[in-house]
């Protein structure tokens, strides 16, 4: 205990996770993006979102038809950046015009 009653407090930090939210100001056709592409699961009966999972880097995606998403699973800004630019790439072919 310090001094002062409190207690002390390790101070050293490491980043586990990163969850970024993000909209693609876009529709997305998620059944036809999960008939495609194997990494997604979308089962709307159970759960509104697709579930993206993107190996390298590591990371999840769950994508919601109106363009919003939830990115989650890596530690660094650089793999989160690597992450959603691989996805976009992916779910531009499925934008709904």
């Amino acid at each position: 205990m310090a001094k002062n009653g409190g207690v002390k407090i390790n101070t050293q930090i490491k980043i586990q996770n990163i969850v970024v939210s993000a909209d693609l100001h876009a529709t997305i056709d998620l059944f036809s993006l999960s008939k495609n592409v194997k990494e997604v699961d979308y089962e709307p009966e159970q759960f509104p979102g697709a579930i993206f999972r993107i190996k390298e880097p590591k990371a999840v995606i769950i994508l919601f038809k109106n363009g919003k998403l939830i990115c989650t699973g890596s530690n660094t800004v650089k793999n989160i950046k690597a992450v959603l630019e691989k996805a976009a790439r992916v779910i531009s072919r499925y934008v709904i015009t």
